[in-house]
């Protein structure tokens, strides 16, 4: 596994400190902490799937290599169905691509407007040409190298370009149905609270319930709805994603494991270290260490 940490722990992220950060990771059973849900961050990554990815409108099979551009605006959420995965990923502010020659906004430019085709399957030469641009984006970064922002920015660039010569996925899957409807609201309404980039932060939306209520429909709704639409139920979604946030948590934050269960909407420590073992077979210490 090769990963290329750029940026401090996610508790200091400031890409207007470090305007870019990139890595790789390769299939070996887990995946290095991806910032994708951040609300200032553009994001160019490639993941091997098998996995689905779901917007507010549709969903899109990823069962074959996919490079995806990532406004933050456009609420998804990923459901990957293996641990053998691998991919690359960039992440970017907008302030980042801005230079004296382009000053229009990155959110109208055809990959990255609301709306647009944003999942495309690369053949075998693209894969590999993209696939040396996030080597050469990650080899530059550890340089010492003064203008190296500007020789990273020409490589973003270039993948932007090689992502406008594809066609898009053809497999999206356009839901109309009220199911549907109500699947992609309580998705974004889980999505919003994350990342957590404070101890002080409580998450307020923990259970079935309180999404629910935030939806103006009544749990047993909500809860066929979302088994219909993925497969999963409510509660198993919730689960899976505190999960991976207190694991990015312990893993990128120098917090004490109390805090860390506070902040998740666990009342005592040993709620979180019951429920954090229950799913993935650990202690939160034992991660950590």
């Amino acid at each position: 596994m090769r990963i290329a940490e750029l940026l401090p722990p996610p508790a200091h992220y400031q890409l207007d400190v470090i305007p870019f950060r990139a890595q790789i990771f390769e299939g070996d059973g887990t995946t290095p902490f991806l910032p994708y849900n951040r609300r200032d961050y553009y994001k160019i990554w490639s993941i091997s799937g098998p996995a689905k990815l779901h917007y507010a409108d549709k969903s899109v099979e990823i069962n074959k290599p996919a490079l995806i551009f990532s406004n933050p605006l456009v609420p998804y959420s990923l459901e990957v169905f293996s641990d053998d995965r691998s991919g690359s990923m960039c992440v970017f502010t907008e302030d980042f691509l801005k230079t004296k020659e382009r000053l229009d906004s990155i959110q109208e430019s055809p990959l990255f407007k609301i709306g647009s085709d944003q999942v495309f399957f690369p053949d075998r030469a693209q894969l590999s040409f993209i696939y040396t641009l996030y080597e050469k984006m990650v080899s530059e970064m550890e340089s010492t190298y003064i203008y190296k922002y500007d020789v990273i920015r020409n490589y973003v660039n270039l993948m932007i370009h090689e992502g406008m010569k594809m066609q898009p996925a053809l497999s999206d899957v356009h839901h109309n149905n009220a199911a549907s409807r109500i699947t992609s609201l309580f998705l974004e309404l889980l999505e919003r609270q994350f990342p957590i980039d404070s101890p002080h932060f409580v998450l307020k939306l923990r259970k079935a319930n309180d999404f629910a209520k935030n939806l103006s429909i009544h749990v047993n709704h909500l809860n066929n709805a979302v088994r219909d639409v993925t497969g999963k139920t409510t509660t198993a979604h919730i689960t899976d994603r505190i999960v991976n946030e207190a694991k990015a948590l312990l893993r990128h934050t120098n917090w004490s494991i109390a805090d860390i269960g506070s902040c998740l909407g666990f009342e005592y420590s040993s709620y979180f270290n019951n429920f954090f073992k229950k799913n993935v077979g650990v202690t939160p210490l034992s991660l950590r260490k």
